[in-house]
């Protein structure tokens, strides 16, 4: 018996660490975030006299200041960055179901060669590859436009997503196929009414990961976006730092306000970004 309480003891203490240890971790990952909001309703000086401090008289005046104050072109940043990421993310996705479908069906000589070349994307420094690029753009009259950041970002997305879907698609059966062929089905048809909403969740984790990368991209930006009017907002951000001192408050207003579409994104989509996450950690 002394044993047995021994054991429901130290199992108990083992517990309350346990849950000690991640209430810490979840509070040191939640915090910055609420620091960020209430440092953003204080003014500059009163930010710069206590930084930690909860704002005594809070005020909505840096958010008012940056969508009033067209200097700033937050809003067409925003929608530089919705644009530009989405006709990204789209692209991605479907390039990386139809290519890593074909990679884990279709045999043909080079098949595994061409698939260790698109991983081997994975591996290349993005930045190794700056200048090149920008010569190439420069040369080719492809900088400064609107699409500009499209060809780099699924470019450099499409690694990922065919690794993952390719892995994905091995674990679905082939007999599927074979049956709808065997029904009359064409191969477009199973394709894309039976294969892809099976892919759905692998499909669902490639969007995540990528919505993040390009909305938060910022040297591809730097280097091929001059023009302040196709800057995306990792740039507008930067225009609330100084050479030699800096409006964090207004800095913190401008962050939250960028991070909102992708925060409500995050709570619309939950369950479906869960399962995404789960699916492909099994599958891919």
């Amino acid at each position: 018996m002394k044993n047995q309480g021994t054991h429901k003891v130290r199992k108990g203490i083992v517990g309350f660490l346990m849950n000690a240890v991640l209430l810490i971790f979840s509070l040191s990952c939640i915090f910055p975030i609420i620091w960020m909001v209430y440092s953003s309703l204080k003014e500059k000086r009163a930010f710069n006299a206590d930084i930690i401090g909860l704002p005594k008289n809070p005020t909505l005046i840096n958010y008012i200041r940056i969508l009033t104050n067209s200097d700033y072109h937050l809003g067409q940043s925003m929608w530089n960055s919705v644009r530009t990421t989405g006709i990204s993310i789209i692209l991605i996705v479907l390039f990386s179901f139809i290519v890593g479908y074909i990679l884990a069906r279709v045999k043909f000589k080079g098949n595994r060669l061409l698939y260790l070349m698109f991983l081997m994307g994975m591996l290349i420094p993005i930045h190794s590859l700056l200048v090149p690029i920008y010569v190439v753009f420069k040369q080719c009259g492809l900088s400064d436009r609107w699409f500009t950041l499209i060809f780099p970002y699924v470019s450099f997305g499409l690694p990922m997503g065919i690794f993952l879907v390719e892995g994905y698609v091995h674990g679905v059966p082939v007999a599927l196929e074979e049956a709808a062929s065997i029904d009359g089905s064409s191969f477009s048809y199973t394709l894309w009414h039976i294969i892809f909403p099976i892919c759905r969740p692998i499909l669902v984790t490639v969007a995540i990961i990528q919505i993040f990368s390009c909305w938060n991209e910022f040297s591809f930006a730097l280097v091929l976006i001059k023009d302040v009017g196709l800057q995306t907002v990792p740039l507008a951000l930067t225009q609330f730092k100084g050479q030699f001192a800096s409006d964090y408050p207004k800095q913190m207003a401008a962050m939250l306000i960028t991070m909102s579409p992708i925060i409500v994104l995050y709570f619309a989509f939950s369950k479906q970004i869960i399962k995404g996450m789960v699916a492909g950690a099994v599958k891919g």
